[in-house]
């Protein structure tokens, strides 16, 4: 599940030691492997037919992930948000493509 693998890609807990802000405890390369995520996730679901349009997904997903970094009020906060919204992006883009389901008893 992504949420999951999301949490496990950040660093544990949440709650900043005494006096510090949860942010200077995240890397930013935990950061960035979240962005990298986000990216891919971003292109499974949206078609892309120039190559700038990997570049494109990757502003998309850095802006993303920014908001929610400075929205948060705490590491898990942050992690939560993210996985939510890659979680609802994988399930609308799975609810637009699974086939119809068929009625046996409808009048086709």
């Amino acid at each position: 599940m992504v949420g999951r693998r999301l949490v496990e890609q950040g660093d544990a807990g949440g709650v900043p030691p005494a006096g510090g802000d949860w942010r200077s405890q995240l890397h930013p390369d935990a950061r960035r492997r979240i962005v990298n995520k986000i990216t891919e996730t971003l292109a499974k679901h949206l078609p892309i037919s120039v190559p700038e349009g990997s570049a494109e997904l990757e502003k998309i997903a850095v802006r993303f992930e920014d908001r929610i970094y400075i929205a948060a009020t705490s590491q898990s906060d942050y992690l939560r948000k993210i996985s939510l919204k890659m979680i609802s992006m994988e399930t609308k883009t799975s609810a637009s493509i699974s086939p119809p389901s068929l009625n046996p008893a409808g009048g086709n």
